[in-house]
């Protein structure tokens, strides 16, 4: 099986970047990139830490992340199951990298750069949703701010609503977490979770 294993291989396999790829790619948040951003609702938030690397996903309705300035920004950060993979990441090695994704949009914005975990009340209460404020603060300072184009989402019709399966094909969170639940000799009720969990989210998500 072949492989690449040098910088040399790889460009003689891909040939030099399209030029205009270059162009794109600033350190900072331009009036185009803001735009984006502001309107989307729904970021993957890549780190690395003691474990290795983790990706995770940030969400709230449009605006949720807030452009402080051209190197500045602020993403809330919710309630969960407290693993905080990311945050722990972040307190070793505080280098991260968004990716920022927008429904019905082709393109997505890239952003990487450092982070801190901010927890100042004032702040935290800014960000509050159903009168309950995050639980802390990511501010992100912009190092790098990219625009990909739509190809990745067009290949994958994300957006064709043609092409969705149905959710009953796949496992129901119940049954993974029973599956799992069963390994580590713990009972756990997987149609009961399920059953509830609408409820459950409606009170929990904030």
């Amino acid at each position: 099986m072949s492989k690449i294993s040098t910088l040399e291989e790889l460009d003689a396999l891909y040939g030099p970047p399209v030029e205009r790829a270059l162009w794109k790619e600033i350190d900072y948040i331009n009036e185009y990139y803001q735009q984006f951003i502001e309107a989307c609702p729904f970021l993957i938030l890549a780190t690395y830490g003691e474990k290795g690397i983790d990706c995770s996903s940030r969400g709230d309705p449009a605006g949720f992340v807030r452009v402080v300035n051209k190197k500045n920004l602020l993403i809330p950060d919710r309630r969960g199951n407290n693993r905080l993979d990311s945050l722990r990441n972040i307190i070793v090695n505080p280098n991260v990298g968004l990716i920022f994704i927008i429904p019905n949009v082709g393109e997505t914005i890239r952003v990487s750069g450092t982070a801190e975990i901010i927890t100042d009340n004032k702040l935290c209460d800014s960000f509050s949703m159903n009168n309950k404020p995050a639980s802390s603060v990511l501010s992100i300072s912009v190092e790098k701010a990219y625009f990909q184009c739509q190809k990745a989402i067009a290949r994958s019709q994300l957006w064709d609503s043609s092409v969705y399966i149905d959710r009953t094909e796949l496992p129901t969170a119940g049954q993974m977490a029973q599956h799992f639940s069963k390994e580590h000799n713990n009972e756990f009720d997987g149609e009961a979770y399920d059953k509830n969990y609408p409820e459950h989210m409606k009170n929990t998500i904030y």
